[in-house]
């Protein structure tokens, strides 16, 4: 299957979110395989930014530049500073910094908020239970079952289980983020190539006090996720095949 993904949309290789835009329309599949689908987004950026800190601190300086403006809002003053063009000059002269350093731009504010979100996992215990000790951002590139996968898990504790950090908006409605945005899928493939059926989900509000809580993937879950695994390879070989079928998909709704 390498082979025939490679010279269909230049990559070898299928990972959780290319699987997951195979369950829905194969035109989105095919962009995000060719590098062509890009989505930037505040939560994106700060969920990068906070599994740096969590996973691998050491690394937050080489690769974010902290924007700290306290001095210059200070300095401008006014109900809404940063929306002054003074502001504007100043930050885009900060980004032009970074990127000539090779770094993110990352704001004061959302560093000291990934920190304290940190703490509170450390703080009720969490942080030991789940991550202390574990091997983190462990890479996989594999073939299970001759489907070529490749893949970074967050933590893989002692080999007895392996752990994800999600942060979501609400704890309590967590178990619809995992369908809706495919995590089972997610912790299907996870657990299938690193043969550990013990997976957990340490999940965490982003709103203070940042609630967190500690999850564990059911059974029936990781059930759900191998029925979408295999419903995402189908439509993939059907694509490969020459079946464009899945690429006229459309939404038909009665409101």
């Amino acid at each position: 299957m390498r082979e025939r993904l490679t010279e269909a949309v230049g990559k070898p290789h299928l990972s959780y979110s290319s699987l997951k835009y195979a369950l829905g329309d194969m035109r989105l599949w095919e962009m995000y395989m060719r590098g062509q689908l890009k989505k930037e987004s505040d939560a994106l950026h700060f969920g990068s930014l906070y599994d740096l800190l969590l996973f691998e601190p050491e690394k937050f300086k080489d690769v974010y530049y902290t924007l700290d403006d306290a001095s210059i809002v200070a300095s401008i003053g006014g109900a809404n500073p940063r929306s002054t063009k003074r502001y504007k000059e100043w930050k885009a002269e900060a980004a032009q910094v970074a990127e000539n350093a090779d770094k993110i731009l990352a704001s004061e504010e959302d560093v000291k908020k990934a920190h304290e979100m940190i703490q509170r996992l450390k703080d009720c215990g969490l942080y030991d239970k789940r991550f202390a000790g574990g091997k983190f951002q462990v890479e996989f590139n594999v073939d299970l079952d001759g489907i070529p996968l490749k893949g970074f898990l967050d933590c893989l504790k002692d080999g007895e289980f392996i752990v994800d950090s999600k942060s979501s908006r609400s704890v309590d409605k967590f178990r619809y983020d995992v369908n809706s945005f495919s995590y089972d899928i997610q912790a299907y493939i996870y657990t299938k190539v690193f043969g550990i059926k013990d997976y957990y989900w340490v999940v965490q509000e982003k709103a203070y006090p940042y609630y967190p809580a500690d999850v564990k993937c059911s059974d029936e879950t990781l059930f759900k996720g191998e029925m979408k695994f295999h419903e995402a390879i189908e439509n993939i070989n059907k694509w490969l095949d020459g079946d464009r079928k899945s690429e006229q998909h459309y939404a038909e709704y009665i409101v």
